[in-house]
């Protein structure tokens, strides 16, 4: 239960906080059409991809102690469900139906979607739930607007293919989309998943305790995630385009909210689409799951120049996320709020940088200023003050902070036992740290317990008090995605590792998408180079349908490769097209199979071949991220030569 420290810490945000502002709770409920009479939609497996129901407990009066009242507000703003009406006769959006928002737009002859959801089954019954209530109409045109799978991933939900390809339909995306929606999670993506489980909560249960928000929707759908490459890619800083008779200013927005996005102006309805650089948070620059580090800087600069572009006529601001604001006095405030509150972040922590506080600091010491901490639209929910601000020095400097004793340092499992030694053993530490906790310094206390639970993994004891101490400080915090790390690690400390992993939302649209390069790459990284050692082989590798050709070298128990190339020292040549490299890529079909039916042709040495599958590891996701939980074999197993889904920012980030 909340500690007394607790409830004072809320008692004290609930006295401080602009809680009189209520404006955002009038712009989540304008436009209001109606509701389905579902509350879950299921996924074409059988389980239930969708739950909204599962949050009503947040739609009573009650102040949750055990939820920050901020993040309290942001859950309950959360809770929109239904169709809204964003623009009379031209601008609908269905929201609560995923973690993004879809956003409907009416043509002269049907709908342009835009961002259409993670999961094909969310994203088909959002269309339905449209073409219900107001007419039927075909869809036209899709628009990505960014690289991460919660906007695209339900595309197959509300197009056919085939009329992609023959052109009927347009699918329309920035510059370098189909690249960064594979590769910016594939190197890591084994221990991005595991990651995810703490930053997204994925397996707590929803409740006061436990998940209540994910701070741009409730929760991530689980069901079927496909990709349709677009056929229309917009490359150029700004690029107008008529798509069924509507009239759209896109911009370009790399390296952002993610590495391709663009925002679109409507200037016949004087609308901008902020796509997710300008939502109801401050997001990610740093993503606790694992990812590039992102430029505070660029995003502030891109925000003002949207501002300038096309805030000052703008008279309504929607996006993938979060509500729409209407009025031109409002609309400039928000995107003045954000562009200033992410300047401010990289701007005050170089400036405190440049005076010596180092990344072990700044989250101790940065804060934004009081007018920004007055406006909604400031706050960090996605992101957190704290994780950001290291993430702005990281991106600088680099994790060391210039002192020589924390460049080698001992790993935690080494130095624990020393620290505990020295502490004069594990019961004054325990003594110690109940003292600490019935005073409220939870993280004095978090600081020699982890000592603790390192040094002596299997002490149970150590572990329940330190899960005590991580639910405390979880409660307290306003963004979900740092609650929801202390919180599941809470319950790691105390259960170990869930046995179930959360229902796969990828699927063999995002292997498709993978180019040959990438998947050698990571077979580089799946090499145990100890297994390696001594070895030595070059393989040509052809792809005749697509024209490709690689060298795939072993050396110094590396593998690499390199494209556009073919040695005439190669030990081995295989030739297999590009088509049914992919079957076995997806593990629906094995190399060996391949070579059996004769769809894969090797011409020289096959030892190379059976060497190299020999040495390639397969990832678990049950790794212990705290001491003492237990392994978990949490992944199914697979071919040799075939790649798990990569993990998948739906996860935005």
């Amino acid at each position: 239960m909340p500690s007394k420290y607790t409830i004072e810490f809320q008692n004290g945000m609930r006295n401080t906080l602009p809680f009189e502002d209520k404006r955002d709770f009038e712009e989540a409920q304008k436009g209001f059409i109606a509701a389905p009479d579902y509350k879950q939609i299921m996924a074409e497996a059988g389980h239930v991809a969708w739950d909204m129901g599962s949050y009503e407990f947040l739609l009573t009066d009650k102040q949750y102690d055990t939820i920050h009242p901020s993040l309290q507000r942001q859950a309950v703003l959360n809770m929109a469900y239904g169709l809204y009406e964003v623009l009379p006769d031209k601008i609908y959006q269905v929201r609560g139906y995923d973690l993004a928002n879809i956003t409907f737009i009416k043509g002269d002859t049907g709908w342009i979607i835009f961002d259409p959801l993670t999961a094909k089954e969310t994203a088909a019954a959002a269309l339905k739930f449209v073409n219900e209530k107001l007419g039927e109409r075909p869809v036209v045109a899709v628009v990505y607007s960014h690289s991460h799978a919660d906007h695209f991933g339900g595309v197959r939900g509300v197009v056919d293919e085939a009329d992609v390809v023959s052109g009927k339909v347009k699918v329309i995306a920035p510059v370098g989309f189909m690249d960064h929606a594979v590769s910016e999670n594939v190197y890591a993506g084994n221990a991005m998943t595991r990651r995810m489980f703490y930053q997204y909560g994925v397996l707590l249960p929803r409740s006061p305790f436990g998940h209540v928000d994910q701070s741009i929707g409730k929760n991530t759908a689980a069901g079927n995630l496909g990709l349709i490459p677009p056929n229309v890619i917009v490359d150029g800083d700004f690029e107008d385009m008529t798509v069924d008779g509507v009239k759209m200013v896109f911009q370009n927005t790399p390296g952002t909210e993610a590495p391709a996005e663009m925002n679109t102006y409507f200037p016949d309805m004087k609308a901008f689409w902020a796509a997710e650089n300008i939502t109801g948070t401050v997001h990610n620059i740093y993503t606790l799951r694992g990812a590039l580090v992102r430029d505070a800087l660029k995003w502030s600069k891109n925000i003002n120049d949207a501002l300038y572009h096309f805030g000052t006529d703008a008279e309504v601001m929607f996006a993938s996320h979060s509500w729409p604001r209407w009025g031109n006095e409002r609309i400039q405030e928000v995107m003045r709020a954000q562009r200033d509150i992410y300047a401010n972040l990289n701007n005050e922590v170089l400036h405190l940088a440049n005076q010596g506080v180092t990344i072990n600091e700044i989250h101790n010491l940065y804060h934004p200023p009081k007018s920004l901490q007055n406006q909604w639209s400031a706050h960090s929910y996605h992101g957190s003050e704290e994780h950001n601000s290291r993430a702005v020095v990281n991106r600088y400097l680099g994790y060391w902070d210039a002192n020589p004793a924390t460049l080698i340092p001992l790993s935690p499992r080494d130095s624990a036992p020393l620290y505990v030694e020295m502490m004069g053993g594990s019961e004054n530490i325990m003594k110690k740290s109940r003292e600490l906790y019935e005073e409220g310094k939870y993280r004095h206390a978090m600081e020699i317990l982890n000592k603790l639970v390192f040094g002596e993994p299997d002490n149970q004891a150590a572990k329940d008090l330190l899960a005590d101490v991580y639910e405390q400080i979880g409660y307290q915090k306003e963004s979900p995605s740092v609650r929801n790390s202390f919180l599941a690690g809470a319950y790691e400390l105390r259960n170990g590792i869930p046995q179930g992993a959360s229902p796969k939302s990828s699927g063999p649209d995002m292997i498709r998408a993978m180019t040959t390069e990438l998947w050698l790459d990571f077979l580089a990284i799946r090499l145990d180079s100890k297994k390696a050692e001594g070895t030595s082989f070059l393989i040509n590798l052809v792809t005749p349908d697509n024209g490709e050709q690689f060298v795939v070298e072993l050396s110094n128990a590396t593998l690499t490769n390199i494209k556009g190339f073919q040695t005439p020292d190669a030990d081995l040549t295989i030739t297999i097209d590009r088509a049914e490299l992919e079957k076995t890529m997806m593990g629906a079909v094995s190399f060996d199979d391949q070579i059996t039916s004769g769809k894969a042709k090797l011409v020289g040495d096959r030892s190379a071949f059976d060497k190299l599958k020999t040495m390639l590891v397969q990832f678990d996701m049950g790794f212990e991220i705290l001491p003492g939980t237990g392994t978990k074999d949490l992944t199914p197993e697979i071919k040799a030569f075939a790649i798990e889904p990569p993990a998948i920012e739906t996860i935005t980030d």
